[in-house]
C-alpha cells in the first residue's frame, strides 16, 4: 500500500533464509540502500515489509543487493500495474505457492538424503560390533570408501541447501545457521574422506583410522526433516490470511447493457450493479438496490446470527447472502473493499516485530560468530588437552556448532504474532501491528467514552418537557428543525422522532454548531438554542423550576437537552440510551484482570456518573469537550501507566491518537481500521476483553517459546563441549526446537481466552 505519493511499502517474499541471523543480514542489506527508509524481516512469513523512496531506487537495485548478500528478494513477484502497490491478494496467494513450493523441495531433498543415510547408518552400526564386523566380506578400509560413496550425494546433493548459502556469506564476512552446519558436516565428511582415501597420511591412534560419515550423512538428514516438519508448521501459522483470501469470489454477475454476464473481480468498477443469488459470497462492498434476504457476516464480525438486509442497507465483500436474490451497488471494488482491507491489515501486523523480538534479532546477530569461537575452543581444548585425541575434539565441535543454530530464536516471537493477529482477525478483532499487541498486555487503565461505546448509541425520546406556554409538539418542533443540520446523536435521535410522529420541520435560516455545548439556529425568524444541560445549569437567570427538574432527569441516568428560545429557557429534551448489555460484566472482568477504567465523556456529570455506577466504573471524567478529552487521556498515562482508549473512533479521535492503545469500535464499513491500534469489527465490549486475554496470552507464548529456544542453547552448548552430546542427538534436539516453537505457537489457535 502506498503511503505518499512518492513512498511506497512493499511485503516481498525472500528466499534463503532460515534462522534470525538471515532476518539480521537481509534488514541490515536492505538498510544501506539509498532510498529505503524502513525494513522490517518476518522469519515466519518469510517476507521483508519495506518502504522505500522510487525515485531514490527501484526493484531490481534492492533485489540485486540482496542477492549479494546471499539470499533472493522476490520482486518478480510484485503485482504489475498497481503504481508499485501490492495488492490485499497477490501477495499472499504467491506467498502460499511459495511456501508449497518450498515444501515439495524439502520433501525431496529429505527423501534423497534419506535413502542413502539408511545404508550409511546400517553399515557403520555393523562395524561397532565384533561379530557383525567379521561378517562382512570387506576390510575396514574397503567399507569406509563404500561409506563414501553412499555419503557423497548426501552431502553434495541435499546438503548444497547449506553449503552455497554459507558460501555467499562467507564471502562477504558473515556467518548464519548455514555456516554452522556447513563448517560442522563439512568438516566430518571431508576429515572422513581424507582418512578413506589416504589412511597412511592421517593422523590416529588406530588403523585404519575412524570415520564420521554417519555423522555427516545423518546431521544433514535430520537438519532436513526438521525443516520439512518447520515448512508445514510455517505453513499452518498463515492459515488466517489464506482463509480470508479463500473468501473472495474470483468472479461476480454484473448487469451491463441490460444483460447479465460473469466477470473477473478484476474487471469490476465502483457503480456497476452487481446480481448475488442465494448462497452465494459477495465480491464487492455495495449497497442493496432491490431484494430482501438475511446475510452471514461471520466472516467479517465474528457475529454467528445472520443480518437482515434490504433496500438501502450496506453489505461488505466476503459475507454470504443465504436466502433470495440481491440486486447491489458496488460502492468498494478490489484492494478497496473492507475485506481486501482486513487482509492487507492483518499481513501487515504479522510482519510487523514486537520490542521483545528486536532483542532476540539483535542477539542472534552475534550469536552465530561467538558459537564458532565457543566450537573452535572446544576442538583446541580437546585436542591438546585429552587423551582421546582428534577424533572426540572433532565430534565435540561439530555437536557444538549443530546444537546451536538458532532457528527457534528467530521464529519465537513471529510465529507467535502470526497466530494471535490471525486468530483475533477470525474473531471479528483487527490488531494493527505487532507492537499493539505486546503494548497492550501492559495497560493498566482502560478508558470508554459513552455514548456508542458502554451504551448501544441508539438514543430515543422519551420525554419533551415544555416550561411555560409552548406545547410539546411546538418545543419538539423547533428544536427538531434547529437540529437538523447536527451530525450529534442527540440532535439525529430528536429529528427522528420528530418526523416518526408526522410533524414537518422548518429548514434553519442559520445554523450554528457550538462543540461541546449544543447549537444555535434562527428557525422561521425565532432563536433557538438546543444544548447540554449544563448551558442551562450555568445560567443564573435560569428559574428553579428548570434547574430542579433538569437535574432530576440527569439523575436518572437521562441525557438531557435543554431548549432555550430567544435567550429564555422554554424546556427539554430527555433521551434515553440503554446500555449495552455486556458492558457492566467486561467492566468487571477487566477489574478481575487487574486493569482499572475510567468513563470519559463529555456528557454532564451526574449523568455520565449514573452510567458508571450502574457498569461498575468509579473514576468519572465529564464534561470534558471533544479537544480536552486528548489531555485528560495524558493525565492518565503520567499517573497510571500505559492507557487504552476505547471508542467510536470519530468524536473520540484526538484521545485515541494520544492513547497508548486505541481501540475503535465500528460495524465494519466505517470504521477507523487507518487510525486505530484495535478495531472491532463487531461492536460488542467483549471483544475488548477477548482483545486483552489474546494479547496477554500471545505474549505469554512468545516469553515460552523464548524461553524454550535459549534453554536448548544453553543447555545444549554446555553439554557438547564437554563431550556430553552426540552430534546426531544435536541435531534432533535442534530439529526439534524448531518445531516445538512453531507447535506451542499454534496451540493459540484453538486455546480458551
Amino acid at each position: 500500500m502506498s503511503i505518499s505519493p512518492h513512498i511506497q511499502t512493499l511485503a516481498i517474499p525472500v528466499e534463503g533464509m532460515t534462522c534470525a541471523a538471515c532476518v539480521g543480514r537481509v534488514e541490515r542489506t536492505l538498510a544501506g540502500v539509498s532510498g529505503v527508509s524502513s525494513v522490517s524481516v518476518n522469519l515466519a512469513t518469510e517476507k521483508v515489509m519495506l518502504t522505500y523512496d522510487p525515485a531514490a531506487t527501484d526493484l531490481p537495485a534492492l533485489a540485486s543487493a540482496v542477492d549479494d548478500a546471499g539470499y533472493k528478494l522476490r520482486t518478480d513477484l510484485v503485482p504489475q500495474g498497481q503504481g508499485g502497490r501490492t495488492s490485499a491478494t497477490a501477495p499472499v496467494e504467491t506467498g502460499d505457492s511459495l511456501q508449497q513450493k518450498a515444501e515439495r523441495e524439502l520433501k525431496r531433498f529429505f527423501l534423497g538424503a534419506l535413502v542413502f543415510t539408511l545404508p550409511v547408518m546400517s553399515l557403520s552400526m555393523a562395524y561397532m560390533f565384533t561379530a557383525t564386523r567379521d561378517a562382512l566380506p570387506v576390510s575396514e578400509l574397503q567399507m569406509n570408501r563404500i561409506l563414501l560413496i553412499l555419503t557423497s550425494p548426501v552431502i553434495l546433493i541435499a546438503g548444497r541447501r547449506f553449503f552455497i548459502p554459507a558460501w555467499k556469506l562467507a564471502r562477504h564476512g558473515s556467518a548464519d545457521m548455514n555456516t554452522l552446519i556447513t563448517i560442522g558436516t563439512g568438516s566430518a565428511f571431508l576429515y572422513s574422506a581424507f582418512a578413506s582415501l589416504f589412511p597412511e597420511w592421517t593422523p590416529s591412534e588406530v588403523s585404519p583410522p575412524h570415520v564420521y560419515f554417519d555423522t555427516a550423512a545423518t546431521i544433514i538428514t535430520l537438519v532436513l526433516m526438521g525443516k520439512l516438519l518447520e515448512a508445514r508448521a510455517k505453513r499452518r501459522t498463515a492459515d488466517a490470511i489464506r482463509l480470508l483470501v479463500a473468501l473472495q469470489p474470483d468472479h461476480a454477475r454484473v448487469r451491463r447493457d441490460g444483460q447479465e454476464i460473469d466477470v473477473p473481480i478484476a474487471e469490476l468498477h465502483p457503480g456497476e450493479i452487481v446480481i448475488i443469488r442465494s448462497g452465494e459470497r459477495l465480491p464487492v462492498d455495495g449497497v442493496v438496490l432491490g431484494g430482501q434476504s438475511t446475510v452471514d457476516e461471520s466472516a467479517i464480525t465474528g457475529e454467528s446470527l445472520p443480518v437482515e438486509k434490504t433496500s438501502g442497507d450496506a453489505v461488505t465483500g466476503g459475507t454470504v447472502n443465504q436466502h433470495g436474490t440481491l440486486e447491489i451497488r458496488a460502492t468498494a471494488v478490489g484492494t478497496q473493499t473492507v475485506m481486501s482491507r482486513i487482509i492487507a491489515l492483518v499481513e501487515q501486523a504479522q510482519g510487523s516485530k514486537t520490542e521483545i523480538q528486536r532483542v532476540a534479532d539483535k542477539i542472534a546477530g552475534v550469536f552465530v560468530p561467538i558459537v564458532i569461537s565457543i566450537a573452535l575452543v572446544t576442538f583446541l581444548g580437546w585436542a591438546f588437552f585429552s587423551q582421546q585425541g582428534l577424533s572426540l575434539a572433532l565430534m565435540n565441535f561439530i555437536a557444538v556448532l549443530v546444537i546451536a543454530c538458532p532457528c527457534a530464536m528467530g521464529l519465537a516471537t513471529p510465529a507467535a504474532v502470526m497466530v494471535g493477529t490471525g486468530r483475533g482477525a477470525s474473531m471479528g478483532i483487527l490488531i494493527r501491528n505487532a507492537e499493539s499487541l505486546e503494548r497492550m498486555h501492559r495497560v493498566r487503565t482502560v478508558v470508554f467514552d459513552k455514548t456508542g461505546t458502554l451504551t448501544k448509541g441508539k438514543l430515543s425520546v422519551e420525554h419533551v418537557l415544555p416550561l411555560g406556554a409552548f406545547s410539546t409538539e411546538q418545543l419538539l418542533r423547533l428544536a427538531a428543525s434547529a437540529e437538523c443540520r447536527s451530525e450529534h446523536p442527540l440532535a439525529q435521535a430528536i429529528v427522528r422522532h420528530a418526523e416518526a410522529i408526522g410533524l414537518e420541520l422548518a429548514s434553519p435560516d442559520s445554523f450554528e454548531e457550538l462543540p461541546g455545548a449544543g447549537v444555535r439556529a434562527r428557525v422561521e425568524g425565532i432563536s433557538v438554542f438546543a444544548g447540554n444541560l449544563r448551558q442551562m445549569l450555568a445560567d443564573p437567570t435560569a428559574p428553579g423550576e428548570a434547574r430542579e427538574l433538569g437535574e432530576s432527569l440527569a439523575r436518572q441516568g437521562r441525557s438531557v437537552v435543554a431548549i432555550g428560545v430567544e435567550g429564555v429557557w422554554k424546556g427539554f429534551i430527555s433521551l434515553a440510551d440503554t446500555l449495552r448489555p455486556e458492558s457492566r460484566e467486561v467492566v468487571a472482568s477487566l477489574h478481575r484482570l487487574g486493569i482499572e477504567t475510567c468513563l470519559l465523556t463529555g456528557d454532564n456529570a451526574v449523568t455520565a456518573n449514573a452510567i458508571a455506577k450502574e457498569v461498575g466504573i468509579s473514576n468519572v471524567v465529564a464534561g470534558v469537550f471533544p479537544d480536552r478529552k486528548a489531555d485528560e487521556v495524558k493525565r492518565l498515562q503520567k499517573k497510571e501507566g500505559l492507557v487504552a482508549m476505547v471508542g467510536d473512533g470519530v468524536n473520540d479521535a484526538p484521545a485515541l491518537a494520544v492513547a497508548d492503545i486505541s481501540i475503535a469500535m465500528g460495524s465494519g464499513s466505517d470504521i477507523a481500521m487507518e487510525a486505530a491500534d484495535i478495531t472491532l469489527m463487531k461492536s460488542d465490549l467483549e471483544h475488548v476483553l477477548l482483545a486483552f486475554k489474546l494479547s496477554r496470552k500471545t505474549i505469554r507464548t512468545i516469553k515460552q517459546n523464548l524461553f524454550w529456544a535459549f534453554f536448548y542453547n544453553s543447555v545444549g552448548i554446555p553439554l557438547a563441549s564437554f563431550s556430553l552430546l552426540n552430534p546426531m542427538l544435536a541435531a534432533g534436539a535442534m530439529a526439534f526446537s524448531s518445531v516445538s516453537v512453531l507447535s506451542n505457537s499454534l496451540r493459540l489457535r484453538h486455546s480458551s481466552l
